[in-house]
């Protein structure tokens, strides 16, 4: 599947806003906890896309996962660190810390870009990084003045293993090795479901909340972290973790709306430089 650019630039919205389901739905739950809860939407994950991958690349899919190379599996382990972090993370502090901790994702790609994959960046995508990482700064100095400062810490590992992961995605095309990386999801959630399940043992999850979680694992993780991957081929990896900071506003919204969880000023300001510099850059990159 090949995308244009425009076309990989709407359908990471659509995906951002999928991913942005999370917390709202995580505060849901009744009984689920923090590793519970992050075994439960692997597993589901794993479970959905065992389903979707025979179904739409055939059934040869599991001969190709088995035949490829080291880069399939690393990048499975950095969607199983993705998963992980987010999903602890969420059980530990807001929705909104999380998110904003998230948003630290352009500026780790940028980092893992330079120094790993020895990409250079235009001047447009740092200034947008630097607008973005004053507005982040802002809202997570005042998050951390109220607590929850191991949550973000947690959260950290989310857009550290995004940053590898989308250079991972990217140069595997540049090197025109056909290496497809979208069976990657699938290791990492089953990667993520066998770390958590000894540190969730024994299940005390109600029918409610593994139905709950059933439903993130399919429509707010399998389906677009697929779809991800996709955008990810058309699209450089500081412009697709750029427009990932959706997921941080959407979020946000969604958990206000949906949970209760009241941003505070320093969130909309902080969210408003974000929304700024990412609307920038795309303008930027469109002319």
């Amino acid at each position: 599947m090949t995308l244009r650019h425009g076309q990989a630039v709407a359908l990471m919205v659509v995906v951002t806003l999928l991913w942005a389901t999370a917390g709202v739905v995580t505060r849901q739950l009744e009984q689920a906890q923090a590793f519970e809860i992050t075994f439960w939407r692997s597993a589901f994950t794993a479970l959905s896309l065992a389903l979707i991958l025979p179904a739409w690349q055939g059934w040869g899919v599991w001969r190709r996962i088995a035949s490829v190379g080291r880069t399939l599996w690393v990048s499975g382990v950095c969607w199983a660190v993705m998963f992980t972090a987010f999903m602890v993370a969420l059980a530990l502090t807001s929705v909104a810390n999380v998110l904003i901790t998230l948003a630290a994702g352009p500026l780790l790609t940028a980092l893992v870009s330079r120094l790993f994959f020895g990409q250079r960046l235009a001047r447009s995508t740092w200034g947008a990084i630097g607008v973005a990482g004053a507005g982040i700064a802002w809202m997570f100095a005042r998050q951390l003045g109220e607590g929850g400062w191991l949550g973000s810490l947690v959260a950290l590992g989310a857009p550290l293993g995004g940053a590898f992961n989308w250079n991972l995605v990217q140069r595997s095309q540049r090197q025109g090795r056909g290496v497809d990386l979208v069976p990657a999801v699938l290791i990492g959630a089953l990667l993520s479901a066998a770390l958590t399940l000894p540190l969730a043992w024994p299940l005390r999850a109600s029918a409610h909340d593994v139905a709950w979680l059933a439903g993130l694992g399919l429509w707010q993780l399998a389906v677009p972290c697929v779809l991800a991957v996709v955008c990810a081929r058309a699209l450089p990896p500081a412009e697709v973790s750029l427009l990932a900071l959706l997921e941080v506003l959407f979020g946000i919204v969604l958990a206000w709306l949906g949970a209760g969880e009241v941003p505070t000023p320093a969130v909309w300001q902080g969210g408003a430089l974000v929304l700024g510099a990412l609307l920038t850059h795309l303008w930027l990159t469109y002319r």
